[in-house]
């Protein structure tokens, strides 16, 4: 029982900062910064830039129908959030990074979620323009997804430098 309350704490702990910081940042956005104003943060690098998406990530899905839009960008998440939440709290092996990462996944995965219900959009509003590369327009919640993935990506190569049946970090037992 203590396991399942600790991966539980854990979870919660993760989830709750990164989509506090997310929708923070949103609602900053949305009172601060008029629809498509650019506001430069640091030079022409990096720059806050509203919009508004209706679809998913890059505006993937911005002219699907409704009920598709509803079934790809509302209700298959709850599913996939809900049952990476209850993969975790069953599963007793899981290394703390890993849950860590899917914290930061779910997180992120709330925040974006939270928007289109609430809002029937996502306000993303981060640019970054490197000259060699630029980035499209995201947010805080995409941030958490991308940092998620990366630590799984982490942990993917820690496990197959020390094999698979040796555990990356200490499981959370």
């Amino acid at each position: 029982m203590k396991n399942k309350i600790v991966r539980l704490l854990i979870l919660l702990l993760i989830v709750a900062g990164n989509l506090s910081c997310d929708q923070v940042s949103k609602s900053v956005v949305r009172e601060k910064i008029a629809y498509m104003q650019q506001v430069p943060v640091l030079g022409h690098f990096i720059t806050l830039t509203r919009v508004e998406n209706t679809g998913a990530f890059l505006s993937l899905g911005q002219t699907w129908p409704y009920l598709l839009k509803l079934i790809l960008l509302i209700i298959l998440p709850v599913a996939t959030i809900i049952a990476v939440a209850i993969h975790i709290l069953r599963k007793h092996t899981l290394p703390l990074l890993t849950i860590i990462a899917l914290g930061f996944i779910i997180g992120g995965g709330i925040g974006n979620l939270y928007d289109r219900v609430l809002y029937g959009r996502v306000t993303d509003f981060v640019h970054m323009d490197f000259r060699l590369f630029q980035t499209g327009i995201f947010n805080m919640a995409d941030v958490s997804v991308m940092t998620g993935t990366l630590l799984m990506l982490v942990e993917l190569v820690l496990r197959m430098r020390r094999g698979p049946s040796k555990p990356v970090t200490g499981s959370v037992e």
